[in-house]
């Protein structure tokens, strides 16, 4: 879990549970303002912690949740991070 220990990371998943439809996301899509090798670091981080799945189209990675899995091993993970409202105090 201390891949979500990042606010990044946390944000990253956050906006994926919330905001994504039945398709993968691009780095672009997130639109953080950050160098590429930083992006690519987190999402690294995200995808060895079994957090989200990715995939190669072309030249880009599109990024996922692994909803299914992290519920099973995690149960309620995930309702807690959709929960989290970034940019507050304690969140």
């Amino acid at each position: 879990m201390g891949a979500l220990a990042d606010p990044l990371r946390l944000t990253i998943v956050h906006k994926l549970l919330l905001e994504s439809e039945a398709y993968d996301h691009a780095c672009g899509w997130f639109g953080f303002d950050r160098p590429k090798s930083s992006l690519t670091h987190h999402f690294k981080v995200l995808r060895e912690a079994g957090l989200i799945r990715q995939r190669q189209y072309g030249l880009e990675r599109r990024s996922r949740v692994r909803n299914e899995d992290l519920e099973a091993r995690f149960p309620g993970l995930l309702r807690l991070v959709k929960a989290w409202h970034p940019g507050t105090a304690d969140g």
